[in-house]
Parts: structure tokens; sequence; C-alpha cells
């Protein structure tokens, strides 16, 4: 870090959030009720490593400008406040409601700090607090815990959905290696319907952080139903990330679709993000059925080193959100994600150009004509052949961020080797992170989202996304596009914005 530049300056990001101070990590309990969207998330309000967990909380009207709120729920006899979801029980089946004031809910895992320093197994349990103030403020019910441990070990992160067609709220649970499924009636009684995972799928570390949820595919009345699921480690680019699996679900049990179940044995397992830093992402739930959007955030760091991130005052910050969308491919169900359309509104166009062709290097731009800790550039580029395509985030210090497209050996990549302090730990720059794809890519369109010490690249519209986050000692100055071996390229069209909060 220069020692011109303070840690507020060089390191808090400028349009991601990030707690005022101190330890985060998972996003909890999202929903969105009367023009507001809540984001609750995991949070030790006295160190900024992690502790004993509370649910934090913010809100936004736009998923782009947060507030944070007073701490939401806090630890207490039965332990701490593990991960989450929240939904709004608008018929009030949870009887919770009164005065015409609808019930949130919010449906956690107690962790038992006591019993596992014991020994013991059953230190997870499923617990419920109700908030008749739109979130703001919590009662824990009396009942507590509503789903007690069964006697497993890692058994948490409940996330909750309405099952309109069933009329039942429908819970899905991570275990160490597959998901369950409950359905329950008012959310304080759950029957265990099935579970799923444990022959499919990857297996390196815990499941965590599942969700699930129908959609329909781009462009049909065709409806899925897709389960996201979290693995620590077991991530395809090391520690931990977000696989996914389509199928179909009868109301007890999902089935994987044929196109991921022909053969068992072969399944390739698709990831949410290959970048190193989008973790534990759930969606938001009752969105509005006239707004449509399936909508998602995730935690932007790595259990490898979010720990030891060279930020003193707080830790971690969470992606953009997010709209996920299902399209075919090839045959096969993919999720797609980009940023909500709401970032629009914040665009300051700086620069737009086209019909631009070059060979070696191509500078895109430097902070002369745009800020570039908080900037977004979309760019379409064709005539690519089998080079590799770099783009190179870097300051006049040499540190540097290099990622693109590598035709050669085909895949998408991201090398943050050279990007400034790596000296926190030995993992986080420990490889190359990659994404592959089939066939050499001769035409594709990329928006990255750059901050102070991040970089969200979106290719083909968010059929590959790549997050990784990076802590340079001086800001970054200048993007430059580089073609390895000088073949010709054409940039069909080039659109540098500033965002302006």
């Amino acid at each position: 870090m220069s020692v011109n530049t303070s840690e507020e300056q060089l390191y808090r990001p400028n349009f991601h959030f990030t707690p005022k101070s101190n330890w985060m990590n998972d996003p909890n309990g999202m929903f969105y009720l009367n023009g507001k969207y809540h984001l609750y998330f995991q949070y030790y309000p006295d160190d900024n490593v992690w502790g004993p967990m509370h649910w934090g909380h913010a809100v936004s009207e736009d998923l782009i400008v947060w507030k944070e709120q007073p701490i939401a729920l806090y630890p207490d006899s039965l332990g701490y406040i593990f991960s989450g979801s929240a939904v709004v029980d608008v018929n009030n089946t949870s009887g919770f409601g009164r005065d015409g004031k609808i019930p949130v809910v919010a449906i956690f895992t107690y962790h038992d700090i006591k019993g596992e320093q014991e020994g013991a197994i059953d230190f997870q349990s499923q617990a419920i607090a109700y908030s008749l103030d739109e979130g703001q403020t919590w009662t824990k019910y009396d009942g507590n815990p509503v789903l007690p441990n069964p006697g497993i070990k890692d058994f948490r992160d409940p996330k909750v959905y309405w099952d309109n067609e069933r009329e039942q709220w429908l819970m899905v649970l991570a275990t160490y290696e597959k998901s369950f499924f409950y359905s329950s009636s008012n959310l304080k009684d759950w029957e265990l319907l099935s579970d799923f995972g444990e022959t499919v799928g990857e297996h390196g570390g815990v499941w965590e952080c599942p969700d699930i949820f129908p959609m329909k595919i781009e462009g049909t009345e065709q409806i899925k139903w897709v389960l996201i699921q979290s693995i620590n480690p077991g991530f395809i680019n090391g520690g931990s990330g977000t696989q996914y699996f389509v199928g179909d679900f009868d109301g007890k049990t999902f089935v994987l679709d044929s196109t991921f179940a022909k053969d068992l044995e072969k399944i390739e397992t698709k990831w949410l993000d290959y970048g190193r830093d989008n973790y534990a992402g759930v969606t938001w739930a009752n969105v509005p059925e006239t707004d449509g959007r399936k909508l998602f955030i995730g935690w932007m760091s790595n259990w490898d080193y979010a720990k030891e991130v060279p930020t003193a005052t707080w830790r971690s910050a969470m992606t953009i959100a997010r709209e996920l969308k299902l399209k075919v491919v090839d045959g096969s169900y993919m999720l797609f994600s980009e940023p909500v359309k709401e970032l629009d509104t914040f665009k300051k166009t700086i620069l737009q150009k086209a019909n631009i062709e070059f060979d070696k290097t191509y500078n895109i731009t430097s902070s002369d004509d745009i800020a570039l800790d908080k900037a977004v550039v979309e760019i379409e580029l064709s005539n690519l052949s089998q080079d590799r395509y770099t783009f190179s985030l870097e300051n006049d210090q040499g540190d540097v961020v290099e990622f693109g497209i590598d035709n050669i050996v085909q895949h998408y990549f991201i090398d943050r080797t050279k990007s400034g302090d790596l000296s926190f730990s030995e993992k986080f720059a420990d490889k190359i992170s990659v994404a592959p794809f089939d066939t050499v890519q001769d035409k594709i369109h990329v928006q990255i989202l750059i901050d102070k010490t991040s970089i969200e690249v979106f290719y083909n519209n968010g059929q590959t996304v790549m997050t990784e986050i990076f802590f340079p000692n001086y800001l970054m100055k200048t993007l430059k596009l580089i073609s390895k071996n000088h073949s010709k390229l054409i940039i069909e069209k080039l659109v540098v914005s500033e965002l302006d909060f």
C-alpha cells in the first residue's frame, strides 16, 4: 500500500456493499417488501475475523446503493446465528401476523459452539424468528428449534421457498454431502421429503448454502427447477465455489434433467461463477411477479484467504446484485447471470467507439479519461483467431491483473499473480483461474465491472462469469487489450462508463 494512501482510499469498494466495520461473510435472509430490498449477512461486530455470528442488515431501493441498518439477530443461549433465509408470509400461515401486519419469518441455523467444542455431533439445528415491522426488529420463536438435529454433524443453511403449486413451504438444507428437502404448512412443523446429491456433483468439501426455485427457460413457457449448491473446499479453481443443478421437482423429490443425468459417472459440474470470489450466494424472496426476475447476490471472497485479506477496518464485500436466467445452450440447460438493470441508471458514458482494428496492444482507457475504480466496460470483439487476448488492468508501479480469452487452449482466465499485495496468504495467487469453453471463440461480448479491489467479468451476456478480488499497492490506472500473437482483431463496439452516485 502506498504510504500516502489510506486503506479506505485504496481498498474500500465504491459500489459493492461492505459493512462499515468488522467481519462479514454469507448473504442471508434476503427479501423484497414495499419498495425495499433487504440483505442480511453473517456478521461479527467485535472483530475483523470470523467470530460469534450475528445477522447484520442492509436495505436498498435499487439493489446498488445499500444503507447499513442495526444488527438484526444476536446469538443467545442456543448458539450463534448461522446462515439461513427469510420469507414474507403473506397468508400468515405461521400465525405470527396480527393487527393486519404481514409477518416476515427468518429461518436460520443455531450453531451450539459449546456442544461442538465438547465433541457433540448434533450442534446445529434450525430455528425461526419473525418481524412485524418489515425486517427491522425480530422476535425469536419460543418453540425453537423448529427442526432439531437428527444426528448429523453438518446440518445447516436453510433456504425456504413458497411452492405455490403444492401450497407448501419448501426448505432445502445443506448437509456434508447432500441436500435435504423438507415441507411445512406453517414454518414451524417440518416433514422430511427426500435428499439429493450424494452421488452427483463435486464432493471435495462440505456442501453449504443451498437454494432451490423454478425458472422459465428463456423464450419459452417451460419450467425447470434449479438447485444452487455451494461447496467448501472443492471448487475447480481452489477453495470455495458454487455449483448448480437443473432438473424437475414433483413436490417431494428433485430429479436431474436428462441433459445432466445421462451418465451419472460423467456429469460435468456446472459452476455459477468461475472466479474464486463468489461464494454462498442465494436469491431474494418475494420479488413481485410483475418484476419476474430471479435476483442473486454472493459473498465476494473465498475461505482459502478470507480471514487474512489486508483490510483492517472491515473484511469482505458482496458481489454486484445479479439477474439469473435459464437458457438452453447446445442442448443443455445453463444458468446465465448479469448485473441487475438498475446499475444502468448510474452509468455515465465517457467513451464510445466502434469498428476499431488492431493487432498488438490497444489502450482501452486510462484514469485520465475515467475513474477506473468505479467503471463499467462493455466491448464486442470479432475476428478472433487461435490467439490469446488479454485485458490488462494495471498501474505505473507494476501491479497488474490480467484476464481474457485464450483461444489456444480454449479457456477464459484471470491472473492476479502480480496484482499487488500477495503476502497475506500463500493460496491467494497460487494459480491462474480458468473457465473452459468447447470451441474457439470467433466473436464475443464482454462486460467488465471494475471496483477498487475487484473485477467481475461477464462473457457472452453472462454465460460465463468470473469474479475476483485483488489488493494493489496503488490505484489501477490503465486498461489495455493485448493480442499475444499479434493477430488482427476488430472491436466492433466499445462503451466505457463511469458510475456516478
